[in-house]
């Protein structure tokens, strides 16, 4: 079976018009081309080729389809080899299938019901009483009806039961609005509810064009400010891009790709005429998406808010497109401003302003880091070193690499050899044996940086690495992690005394910041399945093991208590690793220091390893 992202990234690649026009006479009319259908042989202009759609049709004998069943139809071939011809024809290798897919593709029937629900969402914001706020909304945010309508805005009313009954009034059941994530059902729930209410709607299509799900934005106070559509067989907020149906040939074109944070940034720029710009679906960037924006541009500028936010979204999401061998530039806007609020108030020329002097992922962190004083002393050139580590370690470009590794030894005065050996340096073997996360890496791989950013400086946050000679406190930190998140899943009255007491940077191994993460966003109530949905494919068996593990829990104050020490110890040890490290280049004044503090720290250590040490054993 050839992937159906193969698929779909050589449809949309194709030029119909020119594949169809060598075996059709096609003449321009409108936005459409017309020519005698070679089906039925027939001498008048009634077939059409939409560009835009990319499918023709015939209104005589009705025949239709995509650039596929053209070539299927006209020249007898498989679907796989047409497939592979105008994959040939746009540059595009299609791996040997050894099955076709046969009849019509099995998703049609959901970007039935999500586009049918577009149309409802839209006549509700432009004819209905009950889109009368939003349409207020949009006018205070200079948001023309003419650019509302050009992305498909929408609202979805308060009332429960209206948009269900309009949909089942069309024939579509309750299982179908489920299935395509319109309708929810709650524990306690014996009817579905909509998933959406009282929000503005934004229809999210897929590169191929097709309403595949919905952004829905609170206008009033309230909590989620945003809400997407449920995890789905057409829809996958981690492997789409906001925006990337239109942008495409614009990217192509400019030769580069504007990455913002939100919806409207995406609006405001296209609207103003960038129309070369994307946006994730309000979640960090996944490598999926960055494989995505790979496919259209190595030239991708972060645009990211001008708060601390933005600045850590911006670093995160750099490490994971230059793992894909992109070319990362930061765009800096003002303090206090947006993309959206920017380009409102001063033009579109003067972002392009800001865009054209825009600096490299990496320069920005050591003109964050030089601003703040990070390469002044011993300990903080450490830290600062380490930072930059990060983007090195993450590229996938062996250039880009040994650039970053000579600029970086300029800035920090490190040679560029040890840098060479720290960047490609491997972790611990107990990592690899235990799947921890090394501390500084995403579980994606060494190549990413952590998530969290230093707020004063902007700069990616790496731990300092650990020692041979501290592998029991990683493994036992490992196991603390567990022990936390089987609290929180069987013990859910607990959850938040222990939000209290550690937060999602405490959790080193990434499948676990992410199920605490969600915990927290979703709740108390938050169902195994509705946990599920939000987290990537990895982790869902970590979450199915912690479900049936009862025994974690028997004790829960004893539980949490020596977790939250095993946590505490293992950045204790983390510490005094990077003690070790810093005693060779310091001073003697500073060797005094670091001894002190190392003195400190061991006896803060051994006093919550007996804490660790007894919850360790009762485990056993």
């Amino acid at each position: 079976m050839i992937p159906d992202e193969i698929v779909d990234q050589i449809r949309e690649s194709a030029d119909i018009v020119q594949i169809i026009g060598e075996h059709v006479s096609l003449k321009r009319v409108g936005t459409d081309y017309r020519g005698p259908c070679p089906f039925h042989q027939g001498t008048h202009r009634n077939f059409s080729v939409s560009t835009k759609k990319k499918i023709y049709y015939c209104f005589v004998c009705h025949a239709g389809g995509d650039v596929f069943s053209f070539l299927q139809k006209r020249l007898g071939m498989e679907w796989p080899a047409a497939v592979r011809l105008v994959g040939e024809k746009v540059g595009i290798d299609v791996p040997d299938t050894a099955q076709r897919r046969e009849g019509p593709d099995p998703r049609e029937a959901i970007w039935e019901v999500i586009g049918t629900a577009a149309e409802y969402f839209r006549r509700m914001l432009w004819d209905d009483e009950s889109g009368r706020g939003a349409r207020a909304y949009l006018e205070q945010r200079r948001i023309t009806r003419e650019v509302a309508e050009r992305f498909g805005f929408g609202w979805a009313p308060r009332e429960i039961g209206l948009m269900r009954t309009y949909m089942n009034n069309l024939g579509f059941v309750d299982d179908r609005l489920t299935e395509a994530g319109l309708l929810t059902t709650g524990e306690e729930q014996t009817e579905p509810r909509p998933r959406f209410r009282a929000r503005l709607m934004f229809p999210i299509l897929d590169v191929g064009g097709h309403a595949v799900g919905f952004g829905g934005r609170l206008i009033a106070p309230g909590e989620p400010k945003y809400l997407n559509s449920a995890e789905s067989p057409v829809f996958s907020k981690g492997r789409l891009l906001y925006g990337l149906n239109w942008a495409k040939q614009s990217i192509r074109r400019d030769e580069r790709v504007l990455l913002v944070e939100g919806y409207f940034d995406v609006v405001r720029l296209v609207a103003a005429g960038i129309e070369s710009v994307v946006a994730p679906l309000g979640t960090s960037l996944t490598e999926a998406q960055a494989v995505l924006l790979r496919r259209y541009t190595r030239n991708v500028y972060l645009l990211f808010d001008s708060d601390n936010a933005g600045l850590k979204a911006t670093f995160r999401s750099a490490d994971v497109l230059l793992g894909q061998g992109t070319s990362v530039q930061v765009v800096t806007l003002p303090e206090g401003e947006d993309p959206d609020t920017y380009v409102s108030e001063h033009g579109v020329e003067k972002l392009e302003g800001l865009i054209a002097g825009s600096l490299d992922v990496l320069e920005r962190k050591i003109q964050l880091l030089e601003r703040a004083g990070w390469f002044a002393n011993l300990r903080q050139r450490r830290a600062a070193v380490d930072r930059l580590l990060g983007s090195i370690r993450a590229t996938s470009d062996p250039l880009t690499r040994d650039l970053y590794i000579t600029r970086a030894s300029e800035a920090s005065g490190v040679s560029k050899e040890l840098l060479a050996r720290e960047a490609g340096a491997v972790a611990p073997s107990s990592y690899r044996s235990s799947g921890t996360d090394r501390p500084g890496t995403s579980a994606s791989g060494a190549g990413q940086s952590r998530d969290n950013v230093d707020t004063a400086t902007g700069a990616a946050a790496a731990r300092p690495r650990v020692v041979e000679p501290r592998r029991r406190s990683v493994k036992r930190g490992m196991a603390g992690e567990r022990a936390l998140l089987g609290v929180m899943l069987h013990v859910r009255s607990r959850m938040e005394a222990i939000a209290e007491r550690v937060s999602a940077d405490d959790f080193w191994h990434t499948p676990h910041r992410r199920l605490f993460s969600a915990l927290l966003t979703h709740g108390a109530e938050a169902t195994p399945d509705q946990l599920a949905a939000v987290l990537q494919e990895e982790d869902v068996p970590i979450l199915q093991e912690l479900l049936e593990e009862h025994a974690s829990v028997s004790d829960v104050d004893r539980t949490i208590e020596g977790s939250v020490a095993m946590l505490r110890v293992r950045e204790l040890e983390a510490r005094l690793a990077a003690i070790d490290r810093e005693l060779p280049l310091a001073t003697d004044a500073e060797k005094n220091q670091l001894i002190e503090e190392k003195g400190r720290l061991r006896r803060q250590t051994e006093d919550l390893g007996s804490v660790g040490m007894r919850f360790g054993k009762s485990r056993r």
